[in-house]
């Protein structure tokens, strides 16, 4: 289980298509949420898109086969994200992406922020303490420990949502901040005070005074 396994083994097409179902699965998750990625709360994979994900990611179970450890953690983690996404698929996709886009929005600028973030630490916290205590319980000293890789994935999907939760909500209230400064009224310019011309021609008077005599 930590140790590497050889390319084409029973073990490797085991891991390997533990991975593909799983990252398989995020994938099928997000498409039903959100097609058009505009949900999508990992930049790095809305920044791939539907074009570059998928060789990415079926390069890193290609890669990641040949090490079971993590990639127990990483079909665990994925297979938890994927039911998160599930959960509420079916709402962002009856709604359409940006107006459940712009109603989360408005519910979360609506709601204390002391309040929202309670929320996400329980939610994460006592998440994190089910695979803390699979962890705990886990008996290291086997040849396959995977009930370790199972709470290190439960821990590693508590410490996902925590982050990516609090990057939205930064980049939101930046966003609201910036279109705040937007609104905000430009005060008028004060009135300059006309500053004479320098080619201004002399007057009349003054041009009569410089005429010379003439001779008599």
């Amino acid at each position: 289980m930590e140790e590497f396994v050889p390319f084409g083994s029973r073990t490797y097409a085991l891991v390997f298509l533990s991975l593909l179902v799983a990252r398989g699965m995020d994938f099928l998750s997000t498409w039903v949420a959100t097609p058009n990625m505009v949900l999508e709360g990992n930049p790095v994979a809305k920044k791939l898109g539907w074009k570059w994900g998928i060789p990415v990611n079926f390069a890193l179970c290609f890669g990641f086969a040949f090490w079971p450890l993590p990639a127990a953690v990483i079909s665990t983690t994925s297979v938890l994200v994927a039911a998160r996404n599930f959960q509420s698929a079916w709402l962002m996709r009856s709604l359409g992406e940006q107006i459940y886009r712009d109603w989360h929005i408005e519910r979360v600028q609506e709601t204390s922020v002391t309040l929202y973030l309670f929320c996400l630490f329980a939610q994460t916290a006592l998440t994190a303490g089910v695979g803390g205590a699979v962890i705990y319980f886990s008996n290291r000293e086997r040849e396959e420990p995977m009930l370790l890789a199972i709470g290190l994935g439960i821990v590693a999907y508590a410490l996902a949502v925590a982050f990516y939760t609090m990057l939205s909500i930064w980049r939101l209230r930046r966003s609201a901040l910036r279109q705040q400064r937007l609104a905000e009224p430009v005060p008028p310019a004060p009135p300059s005070l006309a500053s004479p011309r320098r080619n201004e021609q002399p007057c009349d008077v003054c041009a009569a005074q410089d005429i010379q005599p003439q001779a008599k």
